[in-house]
Order: structure tokens, then sequence, then C-alpha cells
């Protein structure tokens, strides 16, 4: 293979202390295991060497690298481990020492713990949350093993764990759930995964007459991906080389995005050269995935962090171009666009791209609420795909009820059996819960389902004084709304409301959102299935149907659904699902201050936050091969100070920059002399570090008009011509008291909001 000089280094670096920063497609697993061999051919003990890697498929993609140039310089295979591999070895070491006690070999599998947790979690939970927990069993059971699991990334006790994940005091449960589970665990001589890290590296701090058990028995360790090292993890590492060994770490600070998990940068920024003194620090900057617009633009966001190291990324000569391309509108109408121009599907395109396979296309989105438009509008244009994870939004339980409101509504209700309808009334009795027991609501749904018309009368007496209904007054209260809703929900469909004004009515009548929010475990996943209900509303909107054709429709969508296994199909899945993944297209929804970045609330908007968000971002845009679409949802023209203003993130991309100077280095390789580039604006600090890198000779444009200290600078709104960082320029044509109206040389006409005028707009002189 053709080497980097930046390659050659890391084969090259002597016996010590070394931290390579490798970006996004640098061939990182190929340069570590040439640098092996190197150590090898140095006559190194492959004995006293260990690989630690990530998971086991990395572990075997790195073991059939190295493998071969073994074989091919008749070396001896070093130790390739997964950390948790490594703390098997220790686990039983320590089991067969007498510090830990024996346990059952076979580790505890997700359906034993998740078994477990769920019976923890119905004897601990309050009373008023046992309803609640059995409609949503599979998200409490994973929340409660996640929390089991998070406070064994770390040596800090479970409550301080709580604490930082900022639950509300009613899930204190928790905390007696972790040391119940583990009671259990010890009674039962069982161990998970998760244990065979945390109790060898627990027994170890406890007790550190231990150490010298596991330490200072290797020459060499290399870590891989240490950018999602958590405390564990990296304590069994310090555990491990001790004084003696020499220690290699690889990864890329800008895509921990697994914080979640324990994983933080400071691992990889700070930690290690503190605890291995003086390490020699060395760059892969070259990636062989995508050309220089996917990296200017990449390179462009990231440089807005702090946390990290400076380095750029830079796209190998021996790359071919990429694009980049930035839509405006809604995202699953641009999506179905782009993937009918890619395949072949609109002959008007024009593009020299048609005909690419699906599976060459990946959405990846933030959240999994955004999916739901996109996916519904996939279903009805026929357009085959997958979804990871098991998700999809005709079988999520916020559909299920949507469907049970429409039925209810269209008046499905006369003609299933009593059974099915006793069903549906479950159903519609959670939707929004109003805090009956499950007793109480199998009873009221086998009342109401007695009967074949009239419901909402009905629910009304058992409400009464004969009802026979003993209940708290606000348990009355919301059963009476939900009775009244019904009601109006039957005679607005009568009258031919559509579906979505139809629901719209009936969420606001029996304030389904703050029920939902209310019972929700965390706030993420109370806006995650307000959003998902929320999509599904906006999608019926868009289609204008009454409530029988919506249901019809939706119905017709669900088997279009079932039938969904073509060989060719696109992939729909998250940021956080597409780590260490590529693809030749990669689209990105929803590039709004919605979700990207993503809390749920405004103020709750942080440094650290922000950072984050953006290496989520960068992870994402780098998955991609030859083409990048960007999309960024229009604002609604009806309310547009309600509705999400462009990602704050997209004026940090620096895209017409990114653009531009990406165009004349993939045009530079065949028009030789090359020119100066001579770029329409000034260059960023990044362009400008770019193009020293690059050695591109540059001609600044001529600077603009800058107002003098006797002349203070206007209010951007009260500028003539202004620069918008992701429209390009325009004219101020109207100003109101909050806003103000620009309309841009592309003859796109735009209101904005004064507020967030000054993270855009620049003022320019004619």
């Amino acid at each position: 293979m053709q080497l980097t000089q930046e390659q050659q280094q890391v084969i090259d670096v002597g016996f010590e202390h070394c931290l390579i920063t490798a970006v996004a497609g640098s061939g990182k697993t190929t340069t570590l295991a040439h640098r092996i061999i190197a150590l090898l051919q140095q006559r190194h003990d492959p004995g006293r060497m260990l690989i630690l890697m990530f998971n086991r498929n990395a572990k075997e993609d790195f073991e059939r690298k190295l493998g071969r140039l073994c074989n091919e310089g008749h070396f001896r295979l070093p130790e390739i481990r997964t950390y948790h591999a490594m703390g098997y070895r220790l686990y039983q070491r320590f089991v067969r020492e007498g510090y830990l006690q024996p346990v059952n070999p076979q580790i505890l599998s997700e359906q034993e713990i998740h078994y477990q947790v769920w019976n923890l979690i119905r004897a601990l939970a309050p009373s008023d949350l046992a309803d609640e927990i059995k409609r949503n069993k599979k998200e409490y059971v994973e929340r409660g093993s996640q929390f089991i699991d998070l406070v064994k990334s770390t040596l800090k006790k479970p409550s301080e764990v709580f604490a930082a994940l900022d639950y509300s005091p009613r899930f204190n449960f928790l905390l007696d759930l972790f040391d119940r589970f583990e009671q259990w665990r010890r009674q039962h001589a069982r161990y998970s995964f998760s244990d065979m890290l945390y109790e060898p590296v627990k027994l170890i701090h406890e007790n550190p007459e231990l150490l010298s058990l596991v330490t200072n028995k290797m020459d060499l360790v290399l870590v891989d991906e240490y950018q999602d090292t958590n405390e564990i993890q990296h304590l069994l590492l310090k555990y491990i080389a001790g004084d003696r060994a020499k220690i290699t770490v690889v990864g890329d600070p800008d895509q921990t995005i697994y914080e979640f998990r324990g994983a933080k940068p400071e691992y990889i920024l700070n930690r290690f050269a503190k605890e291995f003194p003086n390490p020699k620090q060395l760059t892969l900057s070259y990636t062989f995935r995508y050309g220089h617009r996917i990296a200017l633009l990449a390179n462009h966001l990231i440089t807005h962090n702090t946390g990290r190291n400076n380095v750029l990324c830079r796209s190998h000569p021996t790359v071919d171009d990429s694009s980049i391309s930035l839509h405006y509108g809604a995202d699953a109408e641009q999506i179905l666009k782009l993937v009918n121009t890619l395949s072949g599907q609109d002959p008007s395109s024009g593009s020299d791209q048609s005909g690419r396979r699906l599976s060459d296309i990946t959405i990846l989105c933030r959240v999994w609420s955004q999916s739901i438009t996109i996916e519904l509008a996939l279903l009805a244009n026929r357009v085959p795909y997958q979804i990871s994870a098991g998700k999809g939004a005709l079988h999520s339980k916020e559909m299920n009820a949507v469907r049970c409101l429409l039925e209810f509504a269209s008046g499905k209700f006369r003609d299933f059996p009593m059974a099915v309808r006793k069903k549906r009334f479950e159903t519609l009795l959670r939707f929004p819960h109003c805090g009956l027991a499950e007793d109480r609501i199998q009873d009221l749904s086998q009342n109401l389902a007695s009967h074949d018309r009239n419901w909402p009368e009905h629910l009304r007496e058992r409400l009464g004084p004969s009802g026979g209904l003993s209940l708290h007054p606000l348990q009355k209260r919301k059963l009476g709304a939900v009775a009244d809703a019904l009601q109006q929900l039957l005679l607005l469909a009568q009258r031919g409301n559509t579906a979505a004004q139809c629901l719209k009515h009936y969420a606001n009548a029996t304030e389904l959102f703050e029920g939902v929010r209310s019972l929700a475990l965390t706030k993420d996943i109370a806006e995650e299935r307000v959003a998902t209900i929320t999509g599904i509303f906006h999608y019926l909107f868009l289609l204008k149907l009454g409530t029988a054709e919506s249901l019809e429709h939706l119905q017709d969508l669900s088997e279009r659904a079932n039938q969904n296994t073509a060989d060719d199909r696109l992939l729909l899945t998250t940021m956080h699902r597409a780590k260490g993944l590529e693809w030749p297209v990669v689209i990105i929804p929803g590039l709004n201050d919605k979700f990207m970045p993503y809390t749920v609330r405004e103020n709750e908007i942080t440094a650290t936050l922000l950072e984050s968000e953006r290496r989520l971002l960068y992870v994402a845009m780098t998955r991609a091969v030859e083409q990048l679409h960007l999309i960024c949802p229009a604002r609604k023209k009806s309310a547009p100070d309600k509705s999400p203003p462009p990602s704050r993130f997209l004026g940090e991309l620096e895209f017409n920059l990114s653009q531009e100077l990406g165009h004349y280095l993939a045009k530079r390789k065949t028009t030789l002399p090359a020119p100066p580039f001579t770029p329409d604006r000034p260059l960023s600090t990044t362009a400008r570090r770019y193009c020293a890198l690059e050695n591109v000779t540059y001609v600044s444009p001529k600077s603009k008009a800058e107002p003098t200290s006797e002349e203070p600078q206007l209010p951007i709104w009260q500028q003539q011509y202004v620069d918008h960082a992701i429209f390009g320029r325009g004219t101020i044509t109207r100003e109101e008291s909050s806003s103000f109206q620009v309309k841009f040389d592309e003859g796109r006409v735009l209101d904005f909001s004064k507020k967030s005028a000054h993270l855009y707009f620049t003022a320019i002189t004619a």
C-alpha cells in the first residue's frame, strides 16, 4: 500500500507512549497493523503485546488484517481482545485467587437482565406510576437496565449518577433497583458483560494490594477508539500498564458521541497525557473516504468546539470529489425529490446520478420522532426502505392510539365484536391516561364495550352518583374531558372536518400532550412521544382527508409496511447508530434549532451540550462518501415566530465557502498550472488553514467598507444590503416590531427574527 508521511510516522514511532488522533476514514486500522509488524520486526515479544478493541466486529477486522501481515512475515500473532474479554480474563483470575466468588460461567443474557429489572420495577415503583409502567414496559425496562450499566461504567455512587442524569425525584426507585439487582445477582452467582470490567476494576480500586496480580505483565498495549473510553476502561488500562508497558492509543475526540454510556473526550484530550507522561503525539489527518467539500464543511463546523485537538481533516489527493447540497423545505418532501432523482424516477431532473441503488442511500435522523413523517411519505410513495432498531411509525403505540381515535370518529366501533371494542376503549382511556388503576380501566372498558352506541353518554353516566365509580376529583375531571372530547370528535367528523382538525381538537380538549409529559421517565422520552404524535398529526394535516379516508389510507400504508421486503431498500436510522459506518449518499434532515442542536428546552442549551451536538453532526456528515445532502425545514409562513429557526450550526458550516473552495481544489487536479483561488468573500480562519495545508495561493476579495468610530453601525434590519450565511446577498424590504423581511438576489423573500439576526447576517455595501 502507498503510505502517507503521517502513516509512516505512526509505523516508525519508537517504543514509547503514543497518542494518535485519527480523523474519520483515515485508514487507522491498516496503519496500526503495520505499526505492530514494525515492532515485531524489531524483535519485540508478541506474547507481551496486548491490543484492545472497542467491540467484536472491530476486533475481528483488525485480527484479519494483522493476521495476514503476520503470516507474510512469519510472526506470531499478538493477543487481540475486546475490553470485555480482557475484563473477563481478570474476573476469572480473581475468582481463582479467591477474591471474587465463583459464578455461573454463562453470562447473563439481555433477556434475563430485562426479566429481573422488570420484576424489580413492578415491586419498587410508586403505585401512581404502575399503569404507565405496564403500558410502556419496554421503555422502562431498557431505562432501568441502562441505569445499572451506566453506574457500572464509573466508580461513582448510584446516587451521584442519578443526580447527574437529572431524573425527576419520582424515579428514585431506580436507586433501590440497582441495589436490589446487585443483591439478586450475587445470591445467584451471576454476572453480566458490564460486571466483566466493573467487578475487577472496583476490586483493585478498593484493594490496592491486588494490583500486583495484573500490572506490569505487558510491554506494549494498543487501544483503538480511545475517544469512547469511560472511567472503568481507563482505570483498567492504567492497572494493566503499570510502569512497564508503553501505551499507544488512537481515536478522534471529535467523534465522541457516546457520553450517555459514560464516554468522555477528556480521556483522550487530557487524562492520557497526564497519566502516561510525555507521549509522542501524532496525527492521521488525511481521509480516504470523502472529498474536499465534505472535509471543509465538517472542519468549519467542528472548529467551533473548544474541547478538541487542533486538527483539520483533509481529503487525500487520491480521493474522488464529493458533492454537498443544501435543500430548503419539508423533510419528507425534499427526501422524496432526492430519492426520485437519485434512483432515476424523476425524468425531469436531468441528473447524471440517476439509476443509483436505493441501498446506497441512508437518511440519518437526530431522534426517531423525525422519521415518522419521512417513513409515512416513503410508504405512501411506494419507496422501499428499512428502518433499524425495529422501529416503525405504523407499529408505534402512538400510531395505534391515533388509528383508534379515527375508528371511533368514523363510526367503526359499532362494527367491532365486543372483545375488540373493549381493547379499543382500553387504548382510548390511556390516550391520555386518566390516572385510573389497571383494574378500573379494564372494568370501565368492558362496560363501555357492552353498548353499541352513545358511548360518551354512557361514560358520563358512570361518572355520575349512580355510576358506581369511586374516583378522585382529578380522575373525574379527566374522564369527563375525555367523554366531552369523544362526543365532539363524532360531531366534527360528521360535519366533514379533516382528520387533522378532529385530532387537534381532541388533543387540546383532553390536555393530551401534558398527560404524556407528566408520565414519561425523562424529558427526552416525553418530548419524543409528543413529537411522534405531532408528526402523525402533521402527516394527516398534509393529507387533508376526513377521518374515514385517513383511516383507510393508514391501513393501506400498514399493509405496505408489512410487504416492505424488497432487496434494494434505502436505510432510515439515527446519527448515533451510524458511528463507524459509511454510505455513498447520506441525507440529514431536520437542520433547525429544534433537532440540531437537540434539547427538550431552549433554556437548557449549554456550551457543553452544543459541543456534544456538534460532534454528533460532524460524525453524521462524515459518513458520506460521494454525496451529502442537508435539509433545512422551511419556517411556517403562517407563524414564522413559532416554528424553529434554521439550525445555528448552518452558519458555522460556511456552506458557500466550502462549496467554492472544494470545487476549486477538485478542479485544480486537472488544471495545470492552477490559477490562484479567488473567493467571492473573505476566507474563514479554517479555510485559510486548509489552503495553507493544500499549498493553495488565494487572492482575498476587496474588503468591505467598515464603519468608522464616528459612524456607529446600524442594526442589520436598518441596512439596505445584507449577506446571510446560508441564503447569500439580499435587500431589506420591510421592518416590523420584532422581525424584518429580506429579498435575496436569487428571488426568495423570507422573514427573520431580529433576536437571532446577528447569528446569520452581516451588513454589506452595494
